[in-house]
Formats: C-alpha cells, sequence, structure tokens
C-alpha cells in the first residue's frame, strides 16, 4: 500500500492537513534479500511464459519484458500448491512484493501448461508490465505460477542522490503554474536543500520506518513545526509531506503532486529550503517511509 500525508505551519497559525491513498499493493512478507535469490529450475516453464509474453494474449497486445525465475516465487508457488493463499504463500516464502499474482493450471503437463490456448482467460495475468520475477511448481498436470515485482527501495548509500533528485522535481514542478485540487498557484521560485531540514526529514523517516507508523504525528507528540525547532531551525513557515510504500523518488513526488493538500506545500512560494528523506525497514507495514519538510528562515 502506498501512502501520503502532507501538514503545514505558518505564520498566522496557518494549517493544513490532508492524507490519502495512492494506488497501489503492497503484499506482506519478510526478508528482500531472500527474495533476490534466483533459481533456474524451470527453464522449460520460464520459456514459456516469456514467449507468451512477448506474443501477447490478443492481436495487438504489446510485448512484455522477460521474467527471470526467483527461487523464493517457486517455494511460495510449492505452498500454493499445498493449499496456501498469495500472501501467505509469499510472506512464507521469504519474498516482499509490490504488486504479484499467481496462474493454476490443470489438465496441461510441461511447457504447454503455459501456452496462450491453455491459459484463456488466466492469460492476462502472466501480461502485466509491472512483473518482472516469476516462480513454478509443477505436479502432473497441475501447474502453478506466481509473478511478482519485487519490493526494491533505494539503497541507504543512495540517499543523497535521492535527495538532490526529489529536490530537482520539486524545483521543475514549482517552476510552472499548476492548480493543486480547486486552487491555483503561480510558477514558485526553486527551494534549495537545507542540511537541519535534511535532519529533520531523516529522523522523521527513520522513526516511522522503526516503530512502523505513518503519521505527521511522533511518537512522542511532535508535529514538524516543534522537531525543526528542536533541531536549530528558526522557522517562519514550516511544512511537511510525508508517504509510504513509494519504491523510488520520481512516485513518491508525483504521488504528493498529484494530491491536492501536498501539491499546496509542494507549491507554496512562502517556501525557500526543502529537506528531503527516505528510510527502509523490510518488517515495517510499507517498508519505505518518506519525508519531505519545507521551510522559510526567519
Amino acid at each position: 500500500m502506498q501512502m501520503s500525508g502532507s501538514t503545514t505551519t505558518g505564520q498566522g497559525a496557518w494549517r493544513h492537513a490532508a492524507g490519502g491513498l495512492v494506488l497501489g499493493m503492497l503484499l506482506a512478507a519478510t526478508s528482500h534479500a531472500q527474495a533476490q535469490a534466483s533459481a533456474t529450475g524451470h527453464p522449460s516453464l520460464l520459456g514459456a511464459l516469456n514467449t507468451l509474453r512477448q506474443q501477447g494474449c490478443n492481436k495487438g497486445d504489446r510485448p512484455a519484458s522477460p521474467l527471470r525465475e526467483n527461487a523464493a516465487l517457486s517455494r511460495a508457488a510449492t505452498f500454493l500448491a499445498g493449499g496456501s493463499n498469495l500472501e501467505k504463500a509469499l510472506k512464507a516464502a521469504g519474498y516482499r512484493a509490490v504488486r504479484a499474482a499467481q496462474v493454476t493450471v490443470r489438465g496441461a503437463a510441461g511447457a504447454s501448461a503455459l501456452a496462450r490456448s491453455t491459459l484463456g482467460k488466466s492469460c492476462g495475468s502472466a501480461m502485466h508490465g509491472e512483473l518482472s520475477e516469476a516462480g513454478f511448481h509443477q505436479r502432473g498436470t497441475h501447474t502453478w505460477v506466481v509473478l511478482a515485482a519485487p519490493f526494491s527501495p533505494p539503497a541507504p548509500t543512495q540517499a543523497a542522490d535521492v535527495q538532490t533528485r526529489v529536490l530537482a522535481l520539486v524545483n521543475e514542478a514549482r517552476a510552472r503554474p499548476r492548480r493543486c485540487g480547486s486552487e491555483a498557484f503561480a510558477a514558485a521560485r526553486p527551494v534549495r536543500l537545507h542540511a537541519t531540514l535534511q535532519a529533520v526529514a531523516t529522523a522523521h523517516a527513520r522513526d516511522m520506518a522503526r516503530h512502523s507508523y505513518f503519521s505527521h504525528t511522533g511518537r512522542d507528540g511532535s508535529h514538524v513545526d516543534a522537531r525543526a525547532s528542536s533541531a536549530g531551525y528558526r522557522w517562519r513557515a514550516i511544512g511537511e509531506n510525508i508517504a509510504a510504500g513509494q519504491m523510488q523518488a520520481d512516485a513518491a513526488v508525483q504521488g504528493w503532486i498529484n494530491s491536492p493538500g501536498h501539491c499546496a506545500n509542494l507549491m507554496a512560494p512562502v517556501y525557500t529550503d526543502m529537506g528531503a528523506a527516505f528510510a527502509v525497514n523490510n518488517s515495517s507495514s510499507a517498508g519505505i517511509y518518506w519525508v519531505q519538510v519545507f521551510g522559510t528562515a526567519r
């Protein structure tokens, strides 16, 4: 599940809060490292499925990228064969997915089980463009297939690059007039990265990831205005956007732009400074958490 929220405080005690769901699905599971394990245990089934993705289910279908086999997904397929549902099978196999699908075929053996003519209505499940990995289990004339897009957040070593990317996307958005819901905004001057706001954003993102919650309110009851003040940022205006579940900076920023409350924060002409951070915890509810803090110093 991807989520987002925003809050802003400025002169005149102006405060705004908004939150909502962003389209997406996050299936619970465990170790991402385990999910990266690959296998070549079912080359004929993988080949048949990739041939299908090239041909499409119907005339005019666009080809989909080839899949790679993943050992954890093949374990999940075995659990499906034992009666587990998809979510439980992924969790038992130690695979965390941002999107997953299953295909079950009865009455065909070998690679022919994954032919277009055999799959019928299940063919479309195998064609989704975001899916990149697959696992297989076959027993006689029964075949179980699990397809998924893995949970693959940026590494901690990429933090500086991610911050730079968020800044570029924000300033690109601010450079043009836009509507945020019913409110119209003129183009605004660019913001710059501020070390103190970076630290404030990082601390809150890490706290949400470590303790698996999603809120502008910290576990100590603090909000962004108090957190910024405690960090030594003497603000005239302060605001915060948060998000969870998005794998990349582009998706997090686009989600904020698409949401009126977050967009209003992002476009507010009063702001001059920004901090942006993400934090990852594979065992948390959302997996990855994003925080963006805007401010103007006194």
